[in-house]
């Protein structure tokens, strides 16, 4: 499954920046992103991760404009490109705090 090479690389990347991509499971609350990613300076990101081309959910969606009013970012990344892309953000963030 493409999804799960994409999760692999989100993790790999997130662990070389200095952070964790965690399986983010919450029982009783469907809907939330697939991972949290914490970096240093206590940066939280959200993670949804989707096979190439394929959307969130409408509950998903719902749950990630609930994480984002609250201040959280959540990103939908559903190729390894996307990754790359996510994790130069993270890297620049991180440029900023002199990581």
């Amino acid at each position: 499954m493409i999804e799960a090479r994409v999760e692999k690389k989100l993790v790999s990347m997130v662990r070389k920046l200095g952070g964790r991509a965690l399986k983010f499971e919450s029982p009783g609350n469907a809907g939330v992103p697939d991972r949290i990613v914490m970096m240093p300076h206590g940066k939280i990101h959200f993670v949804e991760l989707k096979a190439p081309g394929e959307k969130p959910r409408p509950l998903q969606v719902a749950v990630h404009e609930e994480f984002e009013a609250l201040g959280f970012k959540v990103e939908v990344i559903d190729t390894p490109e996307g990754v790359e892309a996510f994790a130069r953000r993270l890297d620049e963030e991180q440029q900023e705090y002199g990581v």
